[in-house]
């Protein structure tokens, strides 16, 4: 089989969120294909935190090249996909180095000074939407750009569907404690709606010591580190999801609560264009509410077209072949034996 190492952060691996999520589906996927996707991250210099000083991200990453680099090299490793931007310099040791952003210099991300000058380095990239694409264009002026959404799972999006299961009152929430996915204004909705029964879902053990620092409504019901069975089955239950941060590359959890049908309140950032469909409703901090109780009052209690919508754009089929093309292309230009990639899809 044909390796191609995936370079992320020790804490992306070790946590139950998008990365993770990410990088499982893509070994799984490749592996039908004949590629094998090898895991590489950093041991030493990184925190479980962000930005506690001197353990920003992106220098954490840059004193780990050592580390990595002798991974890369012992696995015989000639294309790499990165997905950090402190691994952009990559590209002097592995002439076939790819990013794929799980974050991105958004003025609304904690960081975004920082990842600046790493982003000037870029020159081929996979991102998730059509917006990434026409960012790294116009900001850093990137063209070589390969859009690929992360599929999700539809046999779990099918095992865990059943409208019966629904709770009228029931909102739901995923996320990190972060001041960019503002779980605050959630603790907050659920304060001034009593009547609401409020799931918020975060994706590390590590946030059960954070959070403490709110003041937590009764109506809520705190999940960490679920599995993507669990979050389905929880999901399966809710009548709305709410995202409410500021900025996302992807948010998987959104494309995933359309496959289940969910009535939709997003965001109205133009990050979150590829989340359009009929219960899709975009909105901001002045009338979030307003619009997840109304999305709570709908007669319908599950919207089978954000499911429809979901299974034509987001599935894992698609990310299949988005990635079987993507590899295709990639070894025949780079001089390197095609893998075998004639597995049916």
């Amino acid at each position: 089989m044909k390796k191609v190492g995936l370079v992320m952060r020790k804490i992306q691996f070790t946590e139950s969120q998008g990365p993770r999520v990410f990088a499982d589906r893509l070994k799984q996927i490749c592996k039908e294909f004949g590629i094998d996707i090898v895991f590489i991250s950093p041991d030493r210099h990184v925190s479980g935190y962000d930005w506690i000083p001197g353990y920003e991200h992106e220098k954490g990453d840059l004193v780990n090249y050592d580390i990595v680099l002798d991974k890369i090299y012992s696995e015989n490793i000639d294309h790499v996909i990165y997905t950090v931007s402190g691994f952009t310099y990559l590209k002097m040791f592995i002439k076939n180095s790819v990013l794929f952003p799980h974050s991105f210099p958004d003025p609304a991300l904690t960081g975004y000074e920082m990842m600046k000058p790493f982003y000037q380095m870029v020159d081929k990239a996979i991102v998730q939407t059509e917006f990434l694409k026409r960012e790294l264009d116009s900001k850093f002026g990137v063209r070589d750009v390969t859009v690929i959404p992360i599929g999700f799972n539809e046999s779990i999006a099918e095992k865990y569907f059943d409208p019966s299961q629904i709770v009228e009152n029931r909102v739901l929430w995923i996320g990190r404690d972060e001041e960019n996915r503002r779980p605050d204004l959630v603790f907050e909705y659920a304060r001034q709606n009593p009547d609401k029964e409020v799931f918020m879902v975060f994706g590390g053990l590590r946030y059960k010591e954070s959070i403490k620092r709110y003041k937590i409504p009764g109506n809520v019901n705190l999940q960490f580190a679920l599995t993507q069975d669990e979050i389905f089955s929880l999901m399966n239950t809710a009548k709305v999801y709410w995202s409410c941060s500021k900025f996302d590359t992807f948010a998987m959890p959104l494309t995933e609560a359309l496959a289940m049908g969910k009535i939709i309140v997003k965001p109205e950032h133009p990050c979150y264009d590829h989340i359009s469909s009929k219960q899709t409703f975009s909105g901001n901090e002045k009338n979030w509410f307003e619009l997840v109780n109304m999305a709570a009052s709908l007669p319908k209690r599950v919207s089978f077209e954000n499911r429809q919508y979901a299974f034509e754009n987001f599935s894992s089929k698609i990310m299949k072949q988005g990635y079987r093309d993507f590899f295709d292309q990639w070894f025949s230009n780079t001089g390197t034996p095609e893998a075998e990639l004639s597995v049916s899809l």
